[in-house]
């Protein structure tokens, strides 16, 4: 062994995600004001996903239900965390995913990256976004006027 501390990502503490409802401006401007003392920070990004009222087939959504199986889902969410941290020279980032009810125009996903520099949270933060999309067992039922749903198909645009 060369004495380099090598740390095993299964070593690291999975963490939860997910929040229950909505995120509520409140929670990501604290979120937000927690990082000024972190003064080595230079740059954020942050990327905020807010329910559409998309008209589907002449019906109009009213909110989406997420589910997901949590533990996998958590699993998914370390890996793509502890990708970018690899990828990327970051100093800070949290991803939080609502679960349960989420009406249109309230926020269902947020993610914030942090580093010295804006690329580097700049493009993390973009793939960050990319990934749970693709990769995360996360699913939403759209749910319309007539309480009648759909379940959500992820559209990569």
């Amino acid at each position: 062994m060369d004495g380099r501390k090598t740390t095993n990502m299964s070593e690291k503490k999975i963490k939860n995600v997910f929040i229950q409802g909505a995120i509520t401006p409140a929670y990501i401007a604290e979120s937000i004001a927690h990082h000024s003392v972190k003064k080595n920070i230079g740059a954020h990004s942050i990327f905020l996903g807010q329910i559409r009222s998309d008209i589907i087939d002449t019906k109009e959504v009213q909110a989406i239900e997420y589910t997901t199986y949590n533990d996998m889902a958590n699993a998914v969410f370390h890996t793509i965390r502890e990708d970018a941290f690899a990828k990327y020279e970051l100093t800070c980032m949290h991803i939080y995913h609502s679960l349960g009810l989420v009406k249109a125009g309230e926020i269902s996903l947020f993610v914030f990256t942090s580093s010295i520099h804006r690329k580097d949270a700049i493009d993390a933060c973009e793939e960050i976004v990319e990934r749970i999309k693709k990769e995360a067992p996360v699913w939403g039922k759209e749910i319309f006027e007539d309480e009648s749903y759909v379940w959500k198909e992820n559209r990569f645009e």
